[in-house]
């Protein structure tokens, strides 16, 4: 369909039925309008999966790794495939936009969606969110780039102001963005943050850059919430206010644009963007969507798996990887996170995946019948308590495994029942009447002692257990952040005495008043072990065994959407069980299950340090495969591990009167520790193989044209006994700048792969925006011609080789 075309189909509505169009219908759907053909879209939060429009454990779905794992795998072919998952799975669930990818920035280590971001660096984190959208949207589905701009920290997101320099600003933050528009994203979300005094669904960069100078023709939605006024938001670009019914827009931007205060070309020009954007994902008239790929009869389970491999970073090892089962009778799985991983990060962009295969399950499947497995879960892991669930709760009505949901009426009656699988209830379902809502179960404990309970909600709470009262109080509500209020709500706690074996009455209640959310959860947890013992007996089985895997990582209380981190170090006794089992056995592979940056003070004790991130479903059957081989961890690091956080050059996510500064302007990730002198724990780009190589020789071209790209030849040999692969990194250096600059800066990268022996050369293209600065006083790019350093490796400071190449005009 045209634009013209679409502007005629605009033109037929009144101004109440546009203006009708530009406020979400309910959560997640937009209002439909059959005077011109257009259904509703229906929107679902991604990146690591498509939940759909419920929060239901019964409605699963194809679980993704991490974003910040897919930027570890600086592999576009691979994330485009993953992008076909999330984009098959949209379909499935009638979904039209999928909210993916986020493309800010790993600015601090301690930003709480750490793991849903890409990379620290702008060329990095643009080249894989444009992979991620082309493979979602060559399916006719939308993908959304957010959160524009700057939303790269948790603390007080809803008011922060972020103060960031025109140059940083469009040099670093703004990049990524413009790569997704050069890829041909279908829409952008306008963060809840303000940038510069101007909230972001009212500011000026949604014109300028965005629909102006780049060309952006899709539709900007805001973040859910974040058109808080009227007139403001509707003179800016933005296009789409989420959630609905209600809002600021509706009847107050219908009498906004009659009295004057907002042109009506500012409501057309919003009512055409989202006719187009329907029009593309086949919901407006007759559109025909691109063609439906066709159904397999096998689950994408097998690229999951490979994408666990892929994103894996080794980060350090003394021959002890990858291990060969043929010469081991027994193997110790240590830790917490080997049987309960996290394989996905806290918060909004949360999903029900249908199984989750654990580092403990893919080991012991590589070993069945050849070695002996043996599990010590060591002391704790500082994990909350988890939601009750199908593996130690019945409904105490069916007998069947989980819980009972039953909505209340203000005496008590039952209104509705149903059988849940979860005790974790986001959006129960609601009946006219029902004032309460109540989720049982039966618990029967696998362990004797002190038990820890909590309900987690705004608004009147009960929580009893056999009838004994553990909370029961008002808990108002203190935020208006959703990812809080709808998803994770704080929960109050309680402890009951339970006997093993003895079955134990929980019932949970929440009063469903206004304002209070619609989120309901119910934990449980047995008696913390003793530290001392099972750090002993997590030591013994690493003595005895040939080979120690010890698993261990952050939790959802340390690492999640809705705050930001206050340390890097692991949470509960973990440092210390790897350190005492590595002391035990040399051969000890730690693995690290973390969304983001953690302290590793006993990195250099362990015989391999191996980053699986938040790996997704296929987590231990992927980890298998590198452990003992099949499969070379393909990652290389997204962004720069201090050793300490003390050493972390740029750190700061918390905002003082509500102002965050980002004071280092240019000078974030590797760029900051380069100026700073100080060595981190691993370098940006960092990442071992199964091989080892040699980097022979540099060639780039000595002179070219401002504008032009030019090609940068790395050869390389494998010199170790399998074939691998190589991530070759160009970096670009101009000490003698007239401008300020990083020390050095990404350029362009690309993967080679060949045999023990072999040499193959790698042709980097370094783009011409790789040596174009923003011009503050021009306010515009420009290239400063001259001689530039080119510098070749495997990481931001493993760069064996150097040439040089001449930037100039033409002639």
């Amino acid at each position: 369909m045209t634009d013209e075309e679409i502007a005629r189909l605009a033109e037929k509505l009144s101004l109440a039925q546009k203006v009708r169009l530009l406020t979400g219908a309910t959560t997640w759907r937009t209002a439909a309008e059959p005077a011109v053909g257009l259904g509703e879209l229906v929107t679902s939060d991604g990146p690591a999966g498509v939940r759909g429009q419920a929060w239901d454990e019964r409605r699963t779905s194809a679980l993704l790794p991490s974003a910040s794992a897919l930027g570890a795998m600086w592999d576009e072919t691979v994330i485009e495939r993953l992008g076909g998952v999330l984009a098959q799975e949209a379909r499935d669930k009638g979904v039209h936009v999928v909210l993916a990818p986020t493309l800010n920035l790993h600015r601090s280590p301690l930003g709480g969606r750490h793991f849903e971001c890409l990379a620290e660096d702008p060329e990095l984190a643009g080249r894989a969110g444009a992979a991620l959208i082309r493979g979602i949207q060559a399916h006719g589905v939308a993908a959304t780039a957010k959160h524009y701009v700057a939303n790269d920290s948790e603390t007080d997101r809803l008011t922060v102001d972020v103060r960031v320099g025109e140059r940083a600003l469009r040099e670093l933050y703004l990049a990524p963005f413009e790569a997704a528009v050069d890829a041909g994203v279908w829409a952008v979300m306008s963060g809840y943050n303000s940038v510069n005094g101007s909230t972001m669904t009212a500011s000026a960069l949604l014109a300028e850059p965005l629909k102006g100078e780049w060309g952006f023709d899709g539709l900007v939605v805001s973040d859910w919430g974040a058109v808080r006024t009227t007139v403001e938001t509707a003179l800016a670009a933005q296009d789409l206010a989420m959630p609905g019914p209600d809002g600021v827009w509706g009847e107050r931007l219908l009498r906004a644009v009659e009295s004057g205060e907002v042109p009506g070309e500012a409501v057309d020009d919003k009512v055409r963007r989202l006719l187009r954007l329907a029009e593309r994902v086949g919901a407006l008239g007759e559109a025909d969507p691109a063609p439906r790929p066709p159904r397999t009869p096998t689950s994408p389970r097998g690229l999951l798996r490979e994408a666990v491999a892929a994103g894996s970073v080794l980060l350090s090892n003394n021959g002890v990887l990858p291990l060969d089962a043929g010469e081991l009778s027994s193997v110790a799985v240590i830790g917490v996170h080997a049987a309960q991983p996290r394989s996905q990060g806290g918060g909004s962009a949360g999903v029900f995946p249908t199984h989750v295969v654990t580092p403990l399950d893919g080991i012991r499947t590589e070993l069945r019948g050849r070695a002996r497995v043996v599990y010590a879960p060591g002391p704790s892991a500082g994990t909350e308590p988890l939601p009750l669930g199908t593996d130690r709760c019945v409904d105490p009505r069916t007998g069947d495994r989980g819980v009972l949901l039953r909505m209340l009426d203000e005496a008590g009656h039952e209104l509705y029942a149903e059988h849940r699988g979860s005790g974790r209830l986001l959006e129960p379902t609601l009946v006219p009447g029902a004032h309460t809502v109540e989720i049982s179960a039966l618990l029967r404990p696998g362990t004797g002692g002190e038990w820890t309970f909590g309900i987690g909600g705004f608004g009147k709470l009960r929580l009893t257990v056999d009838g004994q009262n553990l909370v029961d109080g008002e808990f108002p509500r203190l935020t208006d952040d959703p990812a809080v209020v709808h998803v994770g709500p704080p929960c109050q706690y309680g402890r009951a005495r339970l006997t093993r074996g003895r079955a134990v009455r929980v019932v949970a209640r929440r009063e469903l008043a206004p304002d209070t959310g619609r989120a309901t959860v119910v934990t449980a947890a047995p008696p913390a072990p003793d530290p001392e013992t099972a750090l002993a007996e997590a030591v013994a089985a690493a003595r005895d065994a040939d080979a120690v895997v010890v698993v261990v990582g952050t939790t959802e209380g340390s690492e999640s959407e809705g705050y930001d981190r206050a340390s890097l170090a692991l949470p509960g006794h973990q440092d210390a069980l790897v350190a005492a089992v590595a002391a035990a056995n040399p051969r000890t592979v730690a693995v690290v299950n973390a969304g983001g940056p953690v302290e590793l003070p006993w990195r250099e004790a362990a015989g391999a340090v191996l980053l699986s991130w938040f790996p997704g479903q296929e987590a231990g059957a992927g980890l298998a495969d590198v452990l003992f081989g099949h499969a070379e961890p393909g990652g290389r690091l997204p962004t720069t591990w201090g050793a300490r956080l003390d050493d972390v050059p740029v750190s700061r996510t918390r905002p003082e009167g509500g102002i965050l500064p980002y004071e280092e302007g240019l000078h974030i990730g590797y760029r900051a520790w380069l100026r700073s002198g100080r060595q981190p724990a691993y370098w940006f780009g960092h990442g071992l193989g199964y091989t080892t190589w040699e980097y022979e020789a540099v060639d780039a071209p000595g002179q070219a044209l401002v504008g032009q790209a030019f090609p940068v030849g790395v050869r390389v040999r494998n010199t170790g006994r399998r074939t691998g692969r190589e991530v070759v990194q160009v970096y670009l250096a101009r000490p003698d700048s007239a401008v300020e600059r990083p020390v050095r800066w990404l350029a362009g990268y690309t993967s080679v792969e060949c045999a023990p022996g072999e040499t193959v050369t790698a042709v980097v293209n370094v783009p011409a925006r790789a040596v174009r600065h923003w011009s503050t006083d021009a306010h515009g790019w420009r290239t400063e011609t001259g001689v530039y350093q080119v510098h070749a490796g495997r990481s931001a400071a493993d760069l064996p080789l150097t040439a040089a190449v001449d930037i100039g005009e033409r002639p």
